[in-house]
């Protein structure tokens, strides 16, 4: 759980608070906004005659597009954290890892659509999986599947911000049990009201201790 702790002192060490709430007003206007839309296309798609009645699908309209979001939020922790995922990690690194020395000029557009093809990749998985919860094993694949997603890619960036995305891609299979761990642990987060705002720029922070211990042990 160590990196666990480290991750938490990090946001105090390496200033990221700001970051922090920047993405945590991000995930809620997103969120606000997937609900009001649902709520007002059936609000608008859908009128009965009864006024009781039309309230009523409205509404449930709003709890289902809640529950919906709910369960897509793992999927759409990445594209939400690649807003601020190169400034967490400059800040992480030059706090803790001053030895890594400078890195080349990061490309933002590259990396941000690489985020958007995975999240959608990422939210079809999602949508296979919701037939599942009708037998009632749909939530444990969810968190194995996202688990699994999450890890590789948070690794992958925090590992591929010094290595590129190939190559960051082999190590982390080398550790997969580290990186799987990881994975677990942010979609558990991903689950839990409030701090689920946070998992974005907490997840970076997380796989960038994991690899900088990673590389530590190799050249220890």
């Amino acid at each position: 759980m160590f990196p666990l702790a480290k991750t938490l002192v990090s946001l105090f060490k390496a200033r990221l608070i700001p970051l922090m709430l920047a993405s945590a007003a991000l995930a809620v206007a997103i969120a606000g906004g997937f609900v009001a839309g649902l709520v007002w296309a059936g609000d608008r798609l859908v009128e009965l005659k009864l006024d009781p009645m039309d309230q009523l699908f409205t509404w449930g309209v709003g709890v289902l597009a809640l529950a919906a979001g709910w369960f897509m939020l793992p999927a759409l922790t990445v594209l939400l954290s690649s807003l601020f995922q190169e400034a967490a990690i400059r800040r992480v690194e030059r706090a803790y890892y001053p030895e890594a020395g400078p890195r080349p000029e990061p490309k933002f557009w590259p990396e941000f659509w690489h985020d958007v093809r995975f999240t959608a990749g990422a939210l079809l998985l999602n949508l296979l999986v919701l037939p599942l919860y009708t037998v009632g094993v749909g939530f444990v694949v969810s968190i194995l599947l996202n688990s699994y997603l999450l890890g590789r890619e948070f690794f992958e960036t925090a590992a591929g911000y010094r290595l590129g995305k190939k190559q960051a891609r082999a190590l982390g299979w080398q550790h997969r049990r580290a990186v799987y761990g990881g994975g677990l642990l942010i979609t558990l987060m991903t689950l839990v009201p409030l701090l689920n705002l946070f998992v974005p720029l907490l997840a970076v922070v997380w796989m960038v201790h994991v690899y900088h211990g990673i590389r530590g042990r190799q050249e220890a």
